[in-house]
């Protein structure tokens, strides 16, 4: 199995109650395989995303990504895992917004000590975004900027990508344009690729759909 989970427990204080978030939660994602984690508002869905892309430690259980334990060593060892080998697509995009397409794509490299505008041009190329390097993100439609979200996610070529609602903010059309090409990288790269979304006809589209109620996998 490429991504592992094993019995993920995680819980939030609301005041003076203890909310079970995720109640024990163990499911494996293979190479190549698209995964999408649905559930009402509430669910669990986003902080078992996170959890499972290093994100967020869980109070228990662990994540093993290609045979590493994600939550094991030194942070600095946790954030090379999670810088060289995930990518990230939040629903908000997260662009800098003094920064411009290329700079924003080349961010990951940048962090990494191995900055190369070539390789960002080439993700943004990919995206379809060669034409607009040098634009900031106030230049750019919420289409355009999901799309250099997805370059710099594809940054450092990782192993798995990790999407939240990445057609959230975005017209229908707009958003399965954004989901095409998603399911086009991970076809060409053998990239797992797990999405949180609401849409249930979107998540239709991948191999397996998982369902989140109580803060457990249904049935």
């Amino acid at each position: 199995m490429f991504l592992t989970a094993q019995n993920l427990r995680r819980s939030f204080r609301l005041g003076p109650r203890n909310i079970e978030v995720l109640r024990g939660i163990s499911l494996t994602v293979e190479r190549g395989e698209c995964v999408f984690l649905c559930g009402a508002s509430g669910a669990g869905k986003t902080t078992l995303l996170y959890t499972l892309a290093g994100l967020e430690r869980p109070e228990s259980g662990t994540v093993f990504l290609d045979g590493d334990q994600l939550y094991k060593g030194s942070e600095t060892a946790q954030a090379r895992i999670r810088n060289s080998r995930i990518g990230f697509v939040f629903q908000g995009y997260f662009l800098l917004p003094e920064l411009t397409a290329l700079e924003n794509a080349m961010l990951p490299a940048m962090i990494g000590k191995r900055p190369d505008p070539s390789l960002a041009q080439a993700a943004l190329d990919r995206v379809g975004l060669g034409d607009r390097l040098h634009h900031l993100p106030a230049e750019l439609s919420g289409g355009e900027q999901q799309r250099v979200a997805i370059a710099r996610a594809l940054m450092n070529k990782p192993g798995i990508i990790f999407a939240d609602e990445p057609t959230g903010n975005l017209d229908s059309k707009t958003g399965e344009s954004i989901i095409d090409l998603l399911f086009g990288i991970v076809r060409e790269e053998k990239t797992a690729l797990v999405v949180v979304t609401h849409d249930p006809e979107l998540s239709l589209r991948g191999d397996r759909r998982l369902e989140i109620r109580d803060g457990l996998l249904a049935a």
